[in-house]
């Protein structure tokens, strides 16, 4: 067997084992972020959004914070999922077992962040029907929606990787969603415009990784946008780059994997 088939196969294995891992535990994986975000729907959507009234572009405030939560529903899960199982693999020494194999860093790396994608879009889907249950959406921009969404779920992929790697008891695993993701996210334009908000904290806002994100899920949805688009998708992909390139390096090395 040739060195890519065998790579391929290794890569398959990766991504089929996290894929029912996913499937196996899906009141955990898929039940949780679905009553959670229908929660979000009822309350900031029905009850807060009907005295807000319309907002950006015309939009009823529960069709401006659908692209918001999905894409919240994405990243955190993404990033859940494979801070959790690569720990998991780390803890039961798996990981040492794929290191000293002939499986290349690569397909170690992309074989989790496949997984946790998976997990992100498919939670995402799940957040998007359960949305259409309160307002109507018409996609404005399929391509830019479907690009940003997978993008944003690859940066938060590669970032609980790092985050795994790092973590040595599972406590670790919560520390950065709790005291930096959930910040972000909640400051990243989920529920507002950021024109609503006065300098400095505007200009404070535009360093948020996770405004581009949720701006360029919103512009390929609704057509509006607090942010270029084209610089939405450079941020975007020099985050993918930067955290692959770290994450390989980090395997490279060995950092925090072998005892």
């Amino acid at each position: 067997m040739s060195n890519a088939a065998a790579n391929l196969v290794a890569l398959h294995t990766i991504v089929r084992r996290e894929i029912v891992r996913i499937l196996r535990i899906w009141t955990q994986t898929l039940i949780p972020p679905a009553i959670t975000m229908t929660l979000y729907f009822v309350i900031f959507g029905k009850l807060i959004g009907s005295r807000i009234g319309t907002i950006q572009g015309g939009y009823t405030y529960m069709q401006y914070i659908v692209p918001g939560l999905v894409m919240m529903s994405i990243i955190t899960n993404s990033y859940g999922n494979i801070s959790s199982s690569f720990f998991g693999a780390k803890f039961s020494r798996a990981v040492e077992e794929m290191l000293v194999s002939p499986m290349p860093d690569w397909v170690i790396l992309t074989g989790y962040v496949t997984g946790a994608v998976v997990r992100g879009l498919a939670v995402g889907v799940l957040v998007l029907c359960i949305a259409l249950f309160f307002t109507s959406l018409h996609v404005q921009h399929p391509l830019i929606t479907f690009a940003s969404v997978l993008l944003g779920s690859v940066i938060f992929s590669l970032a609980g990787f790092v985050n795994a790697v790092y973590a040595k008891k599972f406590d670790d695993i919560a520390l950065v969603p709790t005291f930096i993701l959930t910040p972000l996210t909640y400051l990243g334009g989920v529920f507002y415009s950021i024109q609503m908000l006065g300098e400095p904290w505007q200009a404070i806002s535009r360093i948020n990784p996770i405004l581009y994100m949720v701006n360029a899920f919103r512009y390929g949805v609704l057509g509006i946008s607090d942010v270029h688009v084209g610089w939405a998708f450079v941020v975007m992909l020099a985050f993918v780059v930067a955290l692959a390139a770290f994450g390989l390096q980090l395997l490279k090395r060995g950092v925090g994997l072998r005892s």
